[in-house]
């Protein structure tokens, strides 16, 4: 994953899945047991989520159709919703931690 930002391209070393079919975006990573580590996924189309049957936290990064981010959640519980967004194609759920850790930014464009 790329973080775009004033120009200049901030490599970020996490392996993306994608989850764009009915049941994979229905599931998500619903009864996942261990956090994510060094991968995500993308959720297309969405915008917004739910962490109902979730067991534990993560960051989330909703982008719009140019790849731009909108809005950042840091830290997302288990069993917390996010309402939905607007203007956002998708939603991409990351390990906790990383939306800090890289500076991720709304107006940043993120290349997957």
């Amino acid at each position: 994953m790329e973080i775009i930002r004033k120009n200049i391209k901030y490599e970020v070393p996490i392996d993306l899945k994608f989850y764009n079919t009915f049941w994979k975006r229905f599931k998500g990573l619903m009864f996942k047991v261990k956090p994510l580590k060094q991968e995500g996924i993308i959720i297309l189309p969405c915008n917004s989520i739910h962490m109902f049957f979730m067991f534990f936290s993560i960051d989330v990064i909703f982008i719009n159709d140019e790849q731009r981010v909108l809005k950042t959640v840091n830290h997302l519980k288990p069993w917390r919703v996010v309402t939905p967004v607007r203007g956002a194609v998708a939603a991409i759920e990351l390990p906790k931690g990383t939306i800090q850790k890289y500076d991720i930014q709304p107006n940043d464009e993120i290349h997957y």
